[in-house]
C-alpha cells in the first residue's frame, strides 16, 4: 500500500483552540480524522506525525526518507520562518514534500512573510 506522511509542526495541536480567528474552529483530531477518510478513499496509507519539538521533527522526516513512501505534507507551524536545520534535512530528502500552511503566511505579519524551507520542498 501507498504512504503519505502527514507532519505537523508546534502548537498544530491546538487548532480549534488557538487563535480560531486565524485558524478557524477544527481541531487537530477532526483535521487528521478528515485526512484519513481521504486517505482511505484513495487507497493510501497515512502516518501521521505531530510534535511541538524541532529536532523530533526532523527525526520524524529523516525516517521518512529511509522507509520510503509517496511523499509528505508537512506543515512546519513557526518552524517555516526560522527552522535551518528543518532546511538543512528537507535538502537531503528522497520523497517529494508538499509544505501547507493553514492561513497565507504571506498576508500576515512581516516576520511570518517568509518561508525559509519553501527553496527545498
Amino acid at each position: 500500500m501507498k504512504i503519505i506522511y502527514m507532519f505537523s509542526g508546534p502548537n498544530l495541536n491546538w487548532l480549534g483552540r488557538r487563535n480560531p480567528e486565524q485558524y478557524g474552529l477544527q481541531t487537530y483530531e477532526a483535521l487528521v480524522a478528515h485526512m484519513q477518510a481521504l486517505a482511505k478513499a484513495h487507497d493510501v496509507q497515512l502516518e501521521v506525525f505531530q510534535t511541538n519539538h524541532e529536532g523530533e521533527l526532523i527525526d520524524a522526516l529523516q525516517a521518512a526518507f529511509i522507509k520510503g513512501g509517496v511523499g509528505i505534507i508537512l506543515n512546519p507551524g513557526a518552524l517555516t520562518h526560522y527552522s535551518y536545520s528543518l532546511h538543512d534535512a528537507l535538502e537531503m530528502r528522497t520523497l517529494p514534500v508538499i509544505e501547507v500552511h493553514l492561513s497565507d503566511i504571506t498576508t500576515r505579519e512581516s516576520w511570518r512573510a517568509r518561508s525559509v524551507i519553501e527553496p527545498v520542498v
